[in-house]
């Protein structure tokens, strides 16, 4: 299987900071990443920018307002976000924005979910922020929701957060089963027995032997619930900062936050395509690149190269 590969569009802090010029940016950098090979483009679901990314009041859009205009500005690449918290929206309702998110992209939608985190803008907007243990909770209900919304005609749930009675979804998503479902996190004693459960698409990062050790433990999982690990592709912040020369690279490693910089290697497609292959061997199935570095569309076409090189 050819490995998977995911833009990340964290940032929308573009070299034109005018505002009726954002989106369009936006657009030019994800048909960029269509163009050159990209499998999935994703967007985060956040109202403040997030620390290691930007400062706090940086430009930051709705994520599924955003996914609908990029889905009508592109022809095949899939779309989601990376990832909706689960306490910004009742699950039902997130589960209608992503069906409509296939139906305007014919197909190509990808429900990303997790526990969600930024108590900060939880606290801005008036949202609930429980205590993990809730928020975990709450995400095992709602890929339950999500899961029957997508799958059956007028499915019922009663849980103690959520419940649907006889919910109808229509038109339904052109996905056959529904779109794919991306869990973010690694928690090794409920999120990663999430992803065993309902995940089709896993995110993670970490060193090479931290993953492995995720890994493990996340097979274990899947056999407890009788799952096919091999039926999940996981994915990792790939740790790679493509430049053509080395000049270059010494300039964007000294863009980056000092917490994207660490272990992370600077380098050509080639020198890149050596550092990933390791998590290939070690059964990673995925690489995620994010537009803090490709945040224009030369350089999404500089990421093609690396793509064409992993999946030759």
């Amino acid at each position: 299987m050819q490995p998977m590969f995911i833009y990340h569009m964290p940032s929308y802090s573009f070299p034109d900071p005018a505002p009726e010029r954002l989106f369009d940016q936006l657009v030019q950098n994800a048909s960029a990443a269509e163009e050159v090979g990209f499998d999935l483009v994703t967007v985060m679901d956040h109202f403040y920018q997030i620390p290691g990314v930007g400062p706090e009041a940086a430009p930051m859009l709705e994520a599924y307002t955003t996914l609908g205009g990029v889905a009508a500005r592109t022809g095949t690449v899939k779309l989601g976000a990376m990832v909706s918290g689960v306490t910004y929206r009742n699950p039902a309702m997130l589960a209608k924005q992503v069906t409509t998110l296939d139906i305007i992209s014919k197909g190509r939608a990808v429900l990303g979910l997790g526990a969600a985190w930024n108590e900060e803008e939880h606290r801005g907007y008036g949202f609930e922020f429980p205590v993990v243990r809730e928020r975990l909770d709450r995400l095992d209900e709602a890929l339950q929701v999500c899961r029957l919304m997508f799958t059956e005609e007028r499915p019922s749930f009663e849980g103690r957060y959520y419940r649907i009675d006889r919910a109808l979804n229509s038109p339904r998503p052109i996905q056959a089963g529904g779109p794919k479902i991306l869990i973010g996190g690694s928690g090794e004693r409920r999120t990663l027995r999430l992803l065993a459960r309902f995940g089709d698409i896993g995110n993670w990062f970490g060193t090479l032997d931290e993953l492995k050790h995720k890994k493990q433990v996340f097979e274990q999982h899947c056999r407890e619930v009788g799952r096919d690990p091999s039926e999940v592709i996981l994915t990792v912040m790939a740790p790679v900062v493509l430049a053509r020369n080395e000049e270059e690279g010494s300039q964007m490693l000294e863009a980056l936050t000092p917490e994207r910089r660490a272990g992370v290697t600077v380098g050509t497609p080639q020198t890149c395509a050596a550092a990933l292959r390791p998590y290939l061997d070690a059964g990673f199935a995925g690489f995620v690149l994010r537009n803090p570095v490709y945040i224009t569309p030369e350089r999404v076409s500089l990421a093609g190269e690396l793509i064409r090189l992993l999946k030759e």
